[in-house]
């Protein structure tokens, strides 16, 4: 008997020292509240809402902390005019800093830098030109030539012209002969800008006369009648004005400067 009363306090007693030092935790109370106040006496942790709730691997701690004090990171917010809004970030693991090379070995990239340790392309410096294929026939090589196209100045350049629009041919007189010449000695248009190219012959550059837009956007109509129009290019447009206003469209040589027959 007496025993078994000293094996009870023995236990009564071991059990007392691994209790909490709580009052709400003795079991004075129901279990239901010893529960609630064990749960409420430990750590916070933050619901796994937002951008916590991802499995991925966040490799910035300053992220990982940011999403512990602030659950809600990440979510998306309804505005006023119903567009997302919000504080959006990236989803944690996907963005991750650079490697830095040559920074000792502890990096991974520390000697040679991912270039490997002998060879034609671990030495500083281009190592071969563009296009280069170690030796084989380049694709630019392989690749069949244009007939007809030329491979120098003339053939990989845009011909630009210059323009005279309609509204500078209704400065000019009725029943007379038109040119850049003649319209910039008249001061009808200021000098066009010549530069080298496929569109400056002898130091002088192609003209195109094309139709216009007022200031109010609409169409510019040639009032001025029986006008020949001296130029290299002609836009549709302007044909059916000038031949509709009973004039004459004459088509220049871009190498001779000669009317064409």
């Amino acid at each position: 008997m007496l025993r078994s009363v000293l094996l009870g306090a023995a236990c009564l007693a071991t059990a007392s020292a691994f209790m909490p030092m709580n009052p709400a935790s003795t079991f004075l109370g129901s279990p239901a509240t010893a529960r609630s106040a064990a749960v409420s006496t430990g750590p916070r942790v933050a619901p796994m809402v937002g951008l916590a709730s991802l499995n991925m691997k966040v490799y910035d701690w300053k992220r990982r902390d940011a999403l512990v004090a602030d659950p809600t990171l990440g979510d998306l917010v309804v505005g006023p005019n119903g567009k997302f809004l919000g504080n959006l970030s990236p989803a944690p693991g996907s963005k991750k800093g650079r490697t830095r090379k040559g920074r000792g070995i502890a990096a991974g990239q520390g000697a040679s830098c991912g270039f490997g340790m002998r060879g034609q392309k671990s030495r500083s410096g281009r190592p071969t030109r563009a296009g280069f294929e170690g030796g084989q026939q380049p694709l630019y090589r392989r690749l069949p030539k244009l007939v007809g196209k030329g491979y120098g100045r003339d053939g990989h350049q845009k011909t630009e012209y210059g323009l005279i629009k309609l509204d500078v041919l209704n400065m000019c007189a009725e029943n007379s002969e038109v040119s850049y010449e003649q319209c910039l000695e008249a001061g009808h248009m200021t000098k066009l800008h010549i530069k080298k190219g496929t569109s400056v012959i002898h130091g002088k550059k192609l003209i195109k006369v094309i139709g216009c837009n007022d200031a109010d956007r609409n169409p510019v109509a040639l009032t001025v009648k029986g006008l020949t129009v001296k130029a290299h290019a002609f836009t549709a447009s302007a044909v059916e004005q000038i031949q509709g206003a009973g004039g004459k469209c004459v088509l220049l040589n871009p190498v001779t400067n000669q009317p064409l027959e």
